[in-house]
């Protein structure tokens, strides 16, 4: 709008913020009345970063094209875009001068939304007069005409990016996958023109363009290298070296139509060092000629460099392949012997690079600059992306984030991270848009100083705001690069006394003292043997052991962990990745140090998979893996032996690794006891099959031929219901049935060897937990036969069957072998477990008396009732009767109820209206403390029992385990008494009162 003229004197208008007041008041005077006169346009500019150079540039604009001032007027989002880049881009301002009609980009909607996809890709390839549907898009040709007219229409989309940028439209993420975008688009404009200059003999080629670095991960910066490799492929019929020669041709031609000097200035330049034997290796490889290289001869840095890389331009499918290839490749680096060390002495040669007088004022390079950041994510990325996907990003905000959520980096330093580099970057963009230079070093000159923090929103005192805003910045960022990037241990140890940081013996001594290890002299013998020599092994140990102490003093048993720390060490202390992780990673070596000193079955497993550790890096590794998965691990490692024992054995092995697996979720609390339950039924299971496998081909090969009958196995018990727990043996029941022709007594005869073969293979002595199998619920139990067909089970259920019979088949579901079978013998006894018409009144009575009689006849002498978790009152026997009480009555008229797992029983029962849903809850929580406490004595202790321990050491142990404080093992066991007294009141009154 216009008001009354407003003064212009040189000291008002350095009041308003112009620095040359004088010259300012000239140039406005140039604009005329209608634009001096403008109060909107004399507010907006001066509220730009550095509004005298604002009004130089609009003072030659409008000599240009006058029309841009009424534009102005009318349009405040034009105005305050368009002089937002001219007040902080001199270069910008300059290419509009030039341009003028470059201006009206900045008009309208569209001026304020990022381009569509392909956008910026179609718009310059047509500047060189291709056409961006062709396959191979080729340019009108390769003179400074193309060439030039490339550099315009680039920079028209770079001044459109720039105003969103400047005006806070577009956050840092977008500009910087835009800036790479667009740079992709360069590139493959570039390559158009590379095309027409080559001719036709560029179709014997398929050339792709990689970009790596900032542009591979889309965080490009305004004016930077592009760095690129080129790998080719030879058309159908076309020699290799031929083609080679071309794609040669081509690299170097697109490079050239980037980097040459035109009457528009150059792009950037296209830097391939990054390529395989760098400057001295051939510009172009073939895909084969690169995985060669890196498979054999590649450097660590190498391997950092591929973490970014990224199809830009070219051929797109062959650009697919490549990354898709070399990314299997980037995961595995880390396990390269000494590559931490590797990528540390890069950083330390890069800051010796840095000029002395740039030092201090370095973003890039110096101390607590972007370097800082961006290899402190890439090598957290390195060293854990090889075990959690979810790593493996391209740029470094995103890496970060992952990082954070991984619980690799904490959430406050990866936040004050993040900060650090988006300030640091946004400085970078500031300064490269002024002269459209490639530079990152923060300038001296007060000016300059000023036009960035005004840029960056700073208007009291912008030099002063700048300056101690990018400090604090630089000093947090260099304080956690030390913290990631070299040791994070080095931390923990830094706030141990100093004489504990290097273990001498009298510190250890002192320390394990004051920790309260109940062996001091015996821990000493351990600490000494890991530490002991001049090994790189044990410097390594030297650096770990000062926090792994403490971190043992935390656990439950101090002197367990500690022993079994040192054991798993001598079986991985020569292996490089095993320290170097414990090392690298304080997660891992934290909670290594937690499990070893609480459960003894943990440790036990680890020392004969000594490899699992690994799982301990993230929350991911411990989730459990598909049923399907682990029975084709296991089918496949059987069918790699031809002997039974050695089939059975590596399945074994297996399971002992999921075991693991399970334990170590189950005790940090990613899974609960039903998960666990679920877990371990189903790899004994998986464990079942595979040994079923071996043992029906060791009886076919000593039959001479197949089977004559069909083989099922039953789950029963909790191996049925889905809750094993670490200590169950696995109840079955076996049936088979003759192939139709077959002699009953050869089936038989058969079926009994596969059956006792089973039983043998996974009795056979070997380093893992045992699967001891138990077929006693059978028809007639001890007495019956061990194996019946479908036939005689059908016979015996017909006339002999007793209650407690029906009540044990609640549980039964296959397991393992014919699945037909298995489904023919469940749909056998649904009739007898689930009976029409209810429990009768002589079953009731029957089963009430078997209860009570197991209640006073099968609990151990001595043995105190109110702590055995399974036949204690309200302990697990009590819990899972009542629900197959309830399923015994109306599992005919409920199909909710047709369950074999317990809890479920329950949730049906109360949807059924048949159990009160406190009932329920209370037989729940008893259900689930029980099947707590018995597994975690097993894990505790590494071998079985039923009771809880009436000694006070093993109580705390086990009350530590179920994540109680240190002293609070009697109120674990006030809260389990209280559980299942009230869980006993509930079975008083459902299972033997009158409504049961």
């Amino acid at each position: 709008m216009t008001v009354p003229r407003i003064e212009t004197t040189a000291g008002k208008l350095a009041r308003l913020g112009f620095a040359d007041a004088a010259r300012a008041g000239r140039l406005l005077a140039e604009l005329g009345p209608p634009a001096a006169d403008d109060a909107d346009l004399l507010r907006d500019l001066v509220a730009v970063a550095d509004p005298d150079l604002a009004l130089a540039s609009l003072n030659r604009l409008a000599e240009r094209d006058p029309g841009v001032l009424s534009e102005l007027r009318s349009d405040p989002g034009l105005r305050g875009r368009l002089l937002g880049v001219f007040g902080v881009s001199a270069a910008l301002g300059e290419h509009v001068v030039r341009h003028p009609g470059h201006w009206r980009a900045l008009c309208g909607p569209p001026a304020v939304h990022p381009p569509a996809k392909d956008e910026a890709r179609d718009d310059l390839l047509r500047a060189v007069g291709a056409d961006p549907r062709a396959a191979e898009p080729r340019a009108a040709g390769d003179a400074t005409e193309t060439l030039s007219a490339l550099r315009v229409a680039y920079r028209r989309r770079l001044l459109c990016l720039a105003a969103r940028d400047v005006t806070g439209l577009a956050p840092l993420a977008e500009v910087t996958a835009e800036l790479s975008e667009l740079a992709g688009a360069a590139l493959e404009a570039a390559l158009a023109i590379a095309r027409a200059g080559v001719g036709e003999a560029a179709g014997q080629v398929r050339l792709a363009v990689i970009g790596m670095g900032k542009c591979g991960a889309r965080e490009l910066n305004y004016i930077s290298d592009v760095d690129v490799v080129f790998v080719a492929e030879p058309r159908d019929g076309v020699a290799e070296t031929e083609a080679l020669a071309v794609a040669t041709r081509l690299a170097q031609a697109t490079m050239r139509a980037c980097g040459v000097s035109t009457p528009e200035g150059a792009l950037w330049e296209v830097d391939a060092g990054l390529r395989p034997e760098g400057r001295a290796g051939p510009l172009v490889r073939t895909l084969g000629s690169h995985l060669a290289y890196y498979r054999r001869w590649a450097k660590t840095w190498e391997f950092q460099a591929l973490l970014k890389a990224r199809p830009v331009a070219g051929d797109a499918a062959l650009g697919a392949e490549y990354t898709a290839a070399v990314g299997e490749l980037v995961w595995q680096a880390a396990a390269r012997p000494g590559f931490v060390e590797d990528v540390q002495a890069m950083r330390r040669r890069v800051e010796a690079h840095v000029r002395a007088d740039e030092q201090g004022r370095q973003l890039k390079l110096g101390p607590g600059g972007l370097r800082d950041i961006e290899f402190a994510v890439q090598l957290l990325q390195l060293v854990h992306g090889r075990h959690d996907p979810l790593l493996r990003r391209r740029a470094t905000l995103t890496a970060l984030t992952a990082l954070s959520r991984g619980g690799y980096v904490g959430r406050d330093d990866a936040r004050a991270l993040a900060e650090a580099y988006a300030f640091l970057r946004q400085v970078e963009h500031l300064l490269q848009l002024h002269r459209l230079r490639r530079t990152h070093v923060v300038p001296e000159d007060p000016a300059a100083l000023r036009r960035i923090g005004r840029a960056l929103g700073m208007t009291t005192d912008p030099v002063g705001e700048f300056t101690d805003r990018w400090k604090r910045h630089a000093m947090e960022a260099r304080r956690l690069h030390e913290k990631l990037f070299y040791r994070p241990l080095l931390q923990a140890v830094a706030r141990l006394p100093g004489e504990e940081a290097r273990l001498s013996a009298a510190a250890a001594r002192a320390r394990l003292e004051a920790l309260g290890y109940a062996d001091p002299q015996g821990a000493l013998r351990h600490i000494a043997a890991l530490t002991g020599g001049v090994s790189r092994r044990a410097a390594i140990q030297r650096t770990l052991l000062p926090v792994m102490l403490g971190w043992f003093a935390d656990a439950p048993d101090p002197d367990a962990g500690l022993l079994g720390f040192r054991q798993v060490s001598d079986k991985l202390g020569t292996t490089p990745w095993y320290l170097r992780l414990l090392r690298d990673e304080t997660a891992v070596a934290a909670r290594m140090a937690r499990l070893l000193g609480t459960s003894r079955y943990v440790t036990g497993l680890l020392l004969h998979a000594p490899d699992a550790v690994a799982m301990l890096g993230a929350d991911a590794e411990l989730s459990p893996r598909p049923a399907g998965a682990l029975a084709a691990e296991a089918a496949a490692a059987v069918a790699r032996h031809d002997d039974a024992e050695s089939a059975v054995i590596a399945a074994r092995a297996l399971r002992r690794k999921e075991l693991f697996r399970t334990a170590v979720a189950d005790l940090v609390g990613v899974r609960d006891i039903e998960q666990v339950g679920m877990a371990l039924s189903e790899l004994n299971d998986v464990t079942i099959a595979a040994a079923l496998s071996a043992a029906v081909g060791k009886v076919a090969a000593d039959l001479g031929g197949a089977l004559p009958t069909r083989f099922a196995v039953i789950a029963m018990g909790r191996l049925g219901g889905f809750e094993s727990s670490y200590a169950s043996d696995a109840d079955v029941m076996f049936v088979h049935e003759p192939l139709p022709g077959a002699a009953e007594k050869d089936a038989t005869d058969a079926a009994f060897a596969v059956a006792n073969e089973l039983r043998r293979l996974l009795a056979v002595p070997a380093p893992d937990p045992p699967l001891h199998i138990d077929p006693d619920l059978r028809p007639e139990g001890r007495q019956g036969p061990l194996v019946r067909s479908l036939a005689s089970y059908a016979a015996y259920y017909a006339r002999w069957s007793s209650p407690w019979e029906a009540q044990a088949l609640l549980r039964a579901r296959f397991s393992a072998g014919d699945e037909g079978l298995g489904a023919r013998f469940t749909a056998l006894v649904d009739p007898l477990r689930y009976p029409r018409g209810g429990v009768s009144a002589t079953g009731l009575r029957e089963i009430r008396r078997l209860k009570a009689r197991m209640e006073a006849e099968r609990l151990p002498r001595g043995a105190d009732p109110a702590l055995h978790t399974k036949l204690g009152p309200g302990g697990l026997a009590d819990v899972e009767w009542v629900a197959q009480l309830i399923q015994l009555g109306h599992a005919h008229a409920v199909p909710g109820l047709r369950t074999t797992r317990t809890l479920d029983a329950l949730r049906a029962a109360v949807d059924a209206d048949l159990l009160a849903p406190g009932d329920a809850d209370t037989l729940t929580h008893a259900w689930r403390f029980a099947s707590r406490v018995r597994d975690a004595i097993m894990l505790v202790k590494g071998r079985a029992a039923d009771s809880i321990p009436v000694g006070l050491r093993e109580r705390v142990l086990i009350s530590r385990a179920l994540g109680y404080p240190p002293d609070a093992s009697e109120d674990m066991l006030d809260d389990y008494r209280r559980a299942t007294r009230r869980a006993r009141r509930v079975v008083e009154r459902v299972f033997y009162g009158d409504g049961a």
